[in-house]
C-alpha cells in the first residue's frame, strides 16, 4: 500500500467518525428542548462539520477519494440514543450521556491515528486540533449534564 493511501485510510476512518458526530449532535439538537442544550448540540454539529471539511481537504490533497458517508455503527448509535431517551425519565441527561460517550470513543480513535509517528506535521496539527476541541466539549457536557440532572 503507498503512504498516501495508507495516510487517506486513516483520515477516512476519522472522517467517517465525524459525519456520525455530526448526524449525532444534529439528531441530539431535535431531541432535547432546553434552548442552551439545542445550541451547545448545534455548535458541537458545526464543529464537527468543519473538522470534516478539513479531513477531506486532507485526503483529496493526497489524491485519494474521501468517504462520503457515515458508518451503519454509527446509525446504530443514534438509534440507540433516540430510543434511550424515548424511555428515560430525563431524556436530556440521557441524550447527553450518550454525546459523552460517543465523544470518548472519537477521542480515543484520535489518539490511535495520532501515535503513527510519520504522519505529515500539518496532518498531525489538524488532528491535534481536533483532538483537542473533542476532550474540551466532553468536558463541556460533563459540565451541562450536571446542570441538567
Amino acid at each position: 500500500m503507498k503512504y498516501s493511501e495508507e495516510i487517506s485510510n486513516k483520515l477516512n476512518n476519522l472522517l467517517v467518525k465525524n459525519y456520525d458526530a455530526e448526524k449525532g449532535y444534529t439528531n441530539a439538537m431535535n431531541n432535547v428542548e432546553n434552548p442552551n442544550l439545542k445550541m451547545f448540540f448545534k455548535r458541537r454539529a458545526s464543529e464537527r462539520s468543519q473538522f470534516a471539511k478539513e479531513l477531506r481537504t486532507e485526503i483529496l490533497q493526497y489524491g485519494e477519494l474521501p468517504e462520503e458517508s457515515g458508518s451503519l455503527k454509527g446509525t446504530a448509535h443514534r438509534g440507540w440514543m433516540n430510543l434511550k431517551s424515548t424511555f428515560t425519565t430525563n431524556d436530556e441527561e440521557a441524550i447527553l450521556e450518550e454525546a459523552i460517550r460517543g465523544e470518548k470513543t472519537s477521542l480515543d480513535e484520535y489518539k490511535d491515528v495520532l501515535k503513527d509517528r510519520t504522519l505529515p506535521p500539518s496532518i498531525d496539527a489538524i488532528l491535534v486540533k481536533h483532538k483537542n476541541a473533542i476532550q474540551s466539549a466532553i468536558n463541556t457536557e460533563k459540565v451541562q449534564e450536571e446542570l441538567v440532572s
